[in-house]
């Protein structure tokens, strides 16, 4: 072992040393070799078993698209509909109005579970409006409500989510494991063309047009002109200069960071790496740290201060027929407010990423306190074998001699960014990120060519931008393709499916907790997860309080609710393959597999702890 006393020139040369000759090892130093020898006999077996792990996936694959029948089954959502202007029959989702037409009954779609169940082959149809009558107060009404048929392989569904993360789990290398897991999902739906069959349309969808557009044109442009016009750096000395006196007042700022831009996903995770990892790397905080301060401050805090884009979308899916406090849209979203102080899991993420700022490492895991001592005692940002998530090329300032950096290139595009992402959202509901991004840009450009700056290196900087983001872009795609495969092969239907209506109302909450985070953790969406879980577990957890007679069933509603909410967010923000981790990664530098496992351990402290709290709120309050 080194002594840690050791200057740094000493430590650094030592690490060269297994490589000495025969001479070195007769004086008697014979440690070094001794690790070389323990380390290669560590390699091998990760090797062998990631090859197996991929054997095994692409065997399995092949035997469950041959062998394995589907099972397909109904999934039901009950829309709050009403007549237009104009007489139609309409209903409103994301906030815009949509058109129902070809309603049949019930009884006659072809959609209902009891056809499915005796199908032979596909349904001739994808989804079909359908329309029940129901009584309510001794009042006939008309039930409206889409009815789609999802498939799924059992198990097996599971597949592709399983070989990818174990892949990336055990060679600590994100683009090869989630190509492993597009190609297996693609080798059970009978897609032997992955190029043509699965990755062009992947890379032909709005997702990954979106991902290209601000993931690498315009984030990457716009970290490359900072690194070219030594903007970022400036900002970083003008922040420790008159604000950040430390490595913890430069994480607390990164949490206030996280905590003010609480929109939410890959606007916030975007807006608030982007912003504080000159800083935070000026101030040696490891990037595991500053990737789970990012990460936890983003869909948990959109979850507790929901003044966002989530209320509108996630009432869509919980309309329960009879239930009075759900039956109007704005019903919803009132119910989605009052359930916010149940979001045990958002609000103690936050508080968990809070201590972990202020030097409170007890509940951070062992990963996170090694990384903190790590980069305390040498300085060094990144675990050793690291492979961080954006290139050399954005780690230095290339500054072209004679140009004069001032502070106001990153604090003029910064504020023009985030005054467009908020001003868009008040005015329009929804942020323009990509005009934010675009805007920032094309001033910095402008900015550096008005200062002097010749257009060849502003263009050599958007260049070495690109390139300082293009691994992550790829790896960003992928994750949306296998994303869009486990959901196809029916991973979230198969996990509804599971769960069954046979539970008790105590535990209930907590098997929701459950499904939903293993949802999202094999899918790396949450929001996906909410149109998955929410039509099944809303009125599940109706008929549960029903049938218990609970003396508060709308406080009970409220608990399962926040179950779903926050049980999508943790798999969300642990998933490797979840856009929201990935873009944590690259935009803190940091590797992805190294973010994952310091990430996993707080997170489920702040889970577990959250599962008790529900249960026990059901217990004593129900």
């Amino acid at each position: 072992m080194s002594d840690p006393n050791q200057p740094e020139e000493s430590k650094k040369e030592q690490r060269l040393v297994p490589m000495a000759g025969i001479e070195e090892a007769a004086t008697g130093t014979v440690e070094q070799p001794d690790v070389t020898i323990e380390s290669a006999a560590v390699l091998k077996p990760s090797k062998y078993l990631a090859i197996l792990v991929l054997v095994l996936g692409l065997a399995a694959s092949l035997y469950v698209g041959a062998k394995v029948d589907v099972h397909w089954v109904e999934q039901k959502t009950v829309y709050d509909t009403y007549k237009n202007d104009d007489g139609q029959l309409a209903y409103t989702f994301k906030g815009s109005e949509a058109l129902i037409e070809n309603v049949v009954p019930y009884a006659e779609s072809s959609l209902r579970q009891e056809a499915l169940s005796t199908l032979d082959g596909d349904p001739e149809l994808d989804s079909q409006w359908v329309v029940e009558t129901r009584t309510k107060n001794g009042v006939e009404e008309q039930e409206y409500s889409l009815l789609e048929g999802k498939f799924h392989f059992g198990f097996w569904s599971l597949l592709p989510a399983i070989v990818a993360i174990g892949l990336c789990l055990v060679t600590k290398e994100a683009l090869t494991a989630l190509l492993s897991g597009v190609v297996v999902g693609a080798f059970m739906l009978g897609r032997f063309d992955i190029t043509d069959a699965v990755l062009l349309p992947s890379l032909g969808s709005s997702s990954a047009a979106a991902i290209i557009l601000l993931y690498l044109w315009l984030l990457g442009g716009l970290m490359g002109i900072w690194s070219r016009t030594g903007a970022a750096q400036a900002f970083a000395e003008f922040m420790t200069k008159h604000f950040v006196k430390g490595p913890t007042s430069a994480k607390v700022v990164s949490w206030l960071m996280g905590v003010i831009f609480f929109q939410g996903g890959t606007v916030s995770v975007v807006l608030v790496g982007t912003i504080v990892k000159p800083v935070s790397d000026l101030e040696n905080v490891s990037h595991e740290e500053l990737a789970y301060i990012v990460d936890s401050t983003a869909s948990p805090i959109a979850s507790v201060l929901a003044f966002n884009a989530w209320p509108i979308y996630v009432q869509a899916f919980i309309f329960v027929p009879g239930v009075a406090f759900l039956a109007t849209e704005a019903d919803r979203i009132s119910f989605f407010f009052r359930s916010v102080p149940f979001s045990f899991y958002g609000i103690l993420a936050v508080l968990g990423t809070l201590l972990l700022s202020l030097g409170i490492t007890r509940f951070a895991g062992p990963g996170i306190r090694a990384a903190h001592e790590r980069a305390k005692a040498t300085g060094e940002l990144d675990a050793p074998g690291a492979r961080p998530m954006n290139a050399k090329e954005l780690q230095v300032s290339r500054i072209p001699e004679g140009y004069k950096t001032h502070v106001l290139e990153f604090i003029v595009p910064i504020v023009l960014l985030i005054g467009t992402a908020i001003g868009t959202f008040v005015y329009m509901g929804s942020p323009k990120v990509n005009w934010a991004f675009g805007l920032a840009l094309l001033v910095s450009v402008l900015v550096a060519l008005i200062k002097g700056m010749r257009l060849g290196d502003v263009i050599e900087g958007i260049g070495d931008g690109l390139k300082g983001v293009v691994f992550g872009s790829v790896i960003l795609v992928l994750a949306v393709t296998i994303g869009g495969i486990s959901r196809e092969i029916g991973a979230g239907t198969y996990m509804v499916d599971l769960l069954g209506d046979r539970i008790s109302y105590i535990a209930l909450p907590f098997a929701l907790q459950i499904l939903t985070m293993v949802i999202a953790f094999s899918t790396g969406t949450s929001w996906g997860t909410y149109a998955i879980a929410f039509p099944l577990a809303m009125p599940l957890a109706w008929t549960v309080a029903q049938a218990n007679d609970l003396a508060h069933p709308e406080l009970f509603m409220s608990v399962c609710f926040a179950t779903v909410l926050n049980g999508s967010v943790f798999g969300d923000q642990c998933s490797p393959i979840s856009d929201t981790t990935i873009l944590s990664s690259m935009t803190t530098g940091c590797d992805l597999t190294d973010h994952v496992k310091t990430q996993l351990v707080p997170a489920c402290y702040a889970a577990a702890l959250a599962a008790v709290l529900w249960t026990a709120t059901v217990a004593f309050f129900a």
